[in-house]
């Protein structure tokens, strides 16, 4: 697996992500800030302490000032960059991949890091490349102040609102609560101590066989909603009071409709959204830019259009007033929605539904997906396939994609139509495209 990914670098930490390999890895970002003030964080996986540990020796003899903020969820590791007035930043995380994997998250700028930018530390890397200097490293415990800063940002709860948080052992486990506590939530926890094992579910979120006892215990406790993290806490999923996972399409739209009712503007949706997102969005005013789906490539499109808000099925979610994106903050927004505007299965099921398949995820571990992406569109010519974010052939009345993910070593599909009989007509166009061994898993994989 080639660890320098499109947005960040991950690895199975002590194989691919060796101590060796993250010094170098060090050492380049090292060259990139030196005499930089950085801020280094890190997730509650096992790995993290020594590989955060390596970061910050490397950086120190690469001059930079560091400022050593502990173990942390990545928004707080981005409230940190500005509190700190930091050049750039590393997160030591590997959000929601599975225990075994670690990685590096970048911050080299003002700027979202870019895949040439990951390019280039993966080339500084091979190139053994380092600069000397006297650095320095501060401890400065950041939760306390972020706690603050999300307090003041959000509007108090209800007593007779009650959320079931689901930390999932990861990073938000020991603020959430306190979070919530705060703003006069009532809440019951779940997996709410951190460890970096993961014992109870794997860290995504965005996958409803993982939100399984989040789902029940909404049911048992009468809850009002449920609300899931990923390992580092910049993603978030919800679950209504009937004990329903919910598309993040729809929690997109209700975002969108909070913020332009307090004006028009821009709103980001990603490439995978149902076309029911950019059709909400105009009715409540706003202006949707679809982007290529991926951390980077949405908070790009996010602050040059101005957006007001961003976001993705993945279940990242950003804000104007944030300027980054937050997990912990977005489930506080869709809990103000909710106390005013009523049920969350209410809301939801208000909103026009179209036949849209969960992302079908096909394992590949062939280094030619490009060249396989790049086929297709020839083949689909006639289409004019969009090629904001892999191959996207777009219909009327449904849609149909094809992309590479760019966190982990396999390709997303995913359909959508008005009708079950065109659902597959588009489908079957899509899959013709393509190699017989996809064509196989997709088939396989589409639901009955």
């Amino acid at each position: 697996m080639n660890i320098f990914q499109a947005c960040d670098i991950r690895g199975i930490a002590g194989r691919e992500l060796s101590d060796v390999m993250a010094r170098k890895i060090a050492l380049a970002v090292g060259t990139k800030l030196a005499g930089q003030k950085v801020v280094v964080g890190g997730d509650v996986r096992h790995s993290t302490p020594a590989l955060q540990k390596i970061m910050i020796n490397g950086l120190v003899e690469s001059g930079c000032q560091v400022v050593d903020i502990g173990t942390v969820p990545t928004p707080v590791f981005y409230f940190a960059l500005k509190a700190a007035g930091a050049a750039g930043g590393v997160m030591v995380t590997a959000s929601h991949n599975p225990a075994p994997y670690n990685g590096f998250k970048f911050v080299l700028g003002d700027k979202p890091v870019t895949e040439a930018e990951v390019a280039e530390i993966g080339c500084l890397v091979a190139e053994n490349a380092r600069v000397f200097g006297t650095g320095s490293v501060e401890r400065a415990p950041m939760i306390v102040r972020y706690i603050s800063s999300v307090v003041n940002r959000s509007q108090r709860g209800s007593f007779y609102f009650k959320a079931v948080l689901d930390a999932g052992n990861g990073a938000t486990s020991s603020i959430v609560l306190r979070l919530f506590s705060a703003l006069g939530y009532r809440t019951i926890e779940l997996f709410c101590e951190p460890d970096g094992s993961f014992p109870n579910r794997p860290p995504n979120p965005s996958l409803a066989e993982n939100l399984t006892a989040l789902c029940e215990t909404v049911k048992e406790e009468q809850a009002t909603i449920g609300i899931a993290f990923d390992g580092d806490g910049d993603r978030v999923a919800f679950v209504d009071e009937l004990g329903r996972p919910v598309d993040n399409d729809y929690i997109i739209i209700l975002l969108a409709r909070h913020y332009l009712a307090q004006g028009p503007g821009t709103i980001i949706y990603d490439s995978k959204c149902s076309m029911v997102v950019p059709e909400e969005i105009k009715k409540a005013g706003g202006r949707p830019v679809m982007a290529r789906a991926g951390h980077t490539f949405i908070r790009a499109a996010f602050l040059r259009e101005k957006a007001l808000f961003a976001g993705e099925v993945s279940g990242h979610f950003f804000f104007q007033e944030l300027g980054n994106d937050d997990g912990m903050f977005a489930a506080l927004k869709v809990c103000e929605y909710v106390t005013a505007h009523g049920s969350l299965a209410e809301l939801v099921n208000s909103i026009p539904k179209y036949i849209l398949t969960p992302d079908i995820r096909v394992p590949y571990h062939g280094s030619d997906k490009a060249e396989i992406l790049d086929a297709a569109a020839r083949a689909l010519a006639v289409y004019q396939p969009n090629r904001i974010d892999g191959v996207r052939i777009e219909f009327p009345d449904g849609w149909g994609m094809i992309r590479s993910s760019v966190t982990e070593p396999l390709f997303t599909l995913r359909f959508e139509a008005k009708e079950e009989k065109r659902l597959r007509e588009i489908a079957g166009i899509l899959l013709d495209a393509l190699p017989a061994v996809i064509q196989s898993a997709v088939r396989k994989a589409m639901p009955q």
